[in-house]
């Protein structure tokens, strides 16, 4: 590190270090808020709260956001699957809706309830 630069990148860590006086202090950004939906949110949460390491880690180098996104996409690509293939497995066709919609709403509700449960053990709480 040359000390008589305003900014330095250490080399070893990648962080870039600001002159403050005699003090080089670290320049580090709140990091973008992830644009996600519920199981993002839900696993972003879960980092935070119950895998602090991993969290700090991901923070620190800068991929929180990437990863969180990634989690997301890959929760709501499995949760739209398992809907259909539930819905297929079932019976619940559009003829249904037309013929008794109470019953296609249960039915609906039962199924992206029970695909939520499988997608939150084995993508966002995993």
């Amino acid at each position: 590190m040359k000390e008589s630069e305003k900014y330095i990148i250490d080399e070893k860590t990648g962080l870039k270090y600001e002159l403050v006086g005699d003090y080089y202090y670290p320049c580090l950004a709140a990091p973008e808020a992830p644009k996600v939906g519920r199981f993002g949110m839900m696993y972003h949460d879960y980092l935070r709260n119950h895998k602090r390491v991993t969290y700090s880690g991901l923070m620190l180098s800068g991929k929180l956001k990437e990863h969180i996104e990634d989690i997301d996409r890959q929760a709501e690509d499995m949760f739209a699957q398992l809907v259909d293939q539930m819905k297929q497995a079932e019976g619940v066709t559009e003829q249904l809706k037309a013929a008794d919609q109470l019953e296609w709403v249960c039915r609906m509700n039962s199924i992206r309830g029970r695909a939520e449960e499988i997608v939150k053990s084995e993508v966002v709480f995993a």
